[in-house]
């Protein structure tokens, strides 16, 4: 290998390397603190058990508002500028968490960390698509997504870790450092990707015109408010998990293993989802994995009735596995049904879409969260509700599609 071939692959890695871990900070930030909640919520004088919930619902509601803003904000004052503004943002907000006194700070703080984090995880698949195109750009985005994929197996781990070794401020100390070395290397080795020549400028009205966009396209808007309810339910999972997992089934340290063990059907999922797309259409997929997890939840839910909302541990893995496996190939599917009509306003409508499914998420996840009442069955029927709310969705898409 010549050294010139040599230096291009280091620099691929380096940027893959780098592009992965500024998109991993949303999940890390989501995922490590969850063995925490409890010593969270105990230390910030909360009573309410559910209360802890929003420790990790608010982040999404940072995220929200900062998917709307970042795209455009990007595509007028370049590509490092957004992303040091939402780094700085969101160093703020684990300071806040870090050193929080009470619990209202603590949740500030967390809004603070999913504004900023908003910024990594949408502009950074701004920087691919500007340096890589066609079939290179995809197999960034494989690598990228593989990265990804590992962090809800190991983050739980890590943070159950650091509570033992240190208690729950460390997690929010092992953030910040993350940020910072990110913050580091991105200014160090990555170069301005978006020219002058190709910028936008940022106003209110070009927002808004991308988001009447989305809402007149039958096709944008019914995969926008399916990816919504699909998320959402999953949002309740993150929610109730320490609750029902450690604490309902008695598994103590061992849940973030379990956890991790449950996130390795979203790894496969989307691992597989790139070869199924090559012999199904996206449609077909989604259809598929909803009804899947309608009849997954129907069923169980007898079961859970049966046994008073709490079946043995071993159903709720079996129900879980599957279910996990088809929000994976929902997840990547709606997302690109909902693009296909905005290919002309590809930046500013991937985060209209953002914004909107994630905060539609944030209001459902957070209703089944503090639904929670020491029995599985708010999130059981939950995924069943918003499977068939779904489909219903799915069908009225359809109907126009038929005419």
């Amino acid at each position: 290998m010549s050294s010139k071939a040599s230096k291009d692959t280091l620099e691929f890695v380096e940027s893959v390397a780098l592009i992965a871990t500024m998109m991993s900070l949303t999940a890390f930030s989501i995922d490590a603190v969850l063995p925490a909640l409890p010593d969270i919520g105990n230390d910030l004088g909360i009573e309410e058990e559910n209360m802890n919930q929003l420790v990790i619902a608010l982040l999404f509601l940072g995220m929200s508002a900062g998917q709307m803003i970042y795209g455009p904000f990007s595509d007028a004052a370049g590509r490092k500028p957004a992303i040091y503004i939402g780094l700085f943002i969101f160093i703020a907000g684990t300071l806040l968490s870090l050193f929080a006194a009470c619990f209202t700070m603590m949740l500030t703080g967390r809004v603070l960390q999913g504004l900023g984090a908003a910024s990594t995880r949408i502009v950074s698949i701004a920087i691919v698509r500007d340096q890589y195109e066609g079939q290179k750009m995809a197999r960034v985005m494989s690598f990228v997504m593989t990265i990804f994929i590992l962090i809800p197996i190991l983050a739980p781990s890590l943070g159950q870790l650091m509570l033992v070794l240190s208690g729950w401020r460390s997690i929010f100390g092992l953030f910040l450092t993350l940020a910072l070395f990110t913050l580091t290397w991105f200014s160090l080795r990555l170069p301005e990707t978006l020219s002058k020549n190709r910028r936008r400028p940022f106003t209110v009205k070009r927002i808004v015109s991308a988001v009447r966009e989305v809402l007149s396209h039958r096709q944008s808007l019914a995969f926008t408010i399916i990816a919504g309810l699909v998320f959402g339910s999953f949002l309740g999972y993150l929610n109730t998990s320490q609750q029902i997992l450690q604490k309902l089934y008695g598994l103590g340290d061992k849940f973030p293993l379990v956890f991790g063990f449950l996130a390795i059907a979203f790894g496969a999922a989307t691992l597989m989802n790139s070869k199924l797309v090559m012999h199904f259409s996206m449609r077909e997929l989604v259809l598929r994995a909803l009804q899947l997890l309608v009849v997954l939840s129907a069923v169980y839910m007898f079961a859970a009735l049966w046994k008073n909302g709490f079946p043995p541990l071993w159903s709720l893995l079996l129900y879980l596995m599957p279910l996990f496996f088809a929000i994976g190939l929902l997840f990547g599917n709606l997302n690109a049904l909902a693009m296909e009509p905005l290919g002309h306003i590809a930046g500013i409508g991937a985060s209209t879409i953002g914004s909107i499914s994630t905060f539609t998420a944030l209001v459902v996840g957070t209703l089944i969260g503090q639904s929670y009442n020491e029995t599985i069955l708010p999130l059981v029927s939950g995924f069943l509700l918003l499977g068939l709310v779904s489909l219903g969705v799915m069908r009225w898409e359809a109907m126009s599609a038929d005419r």
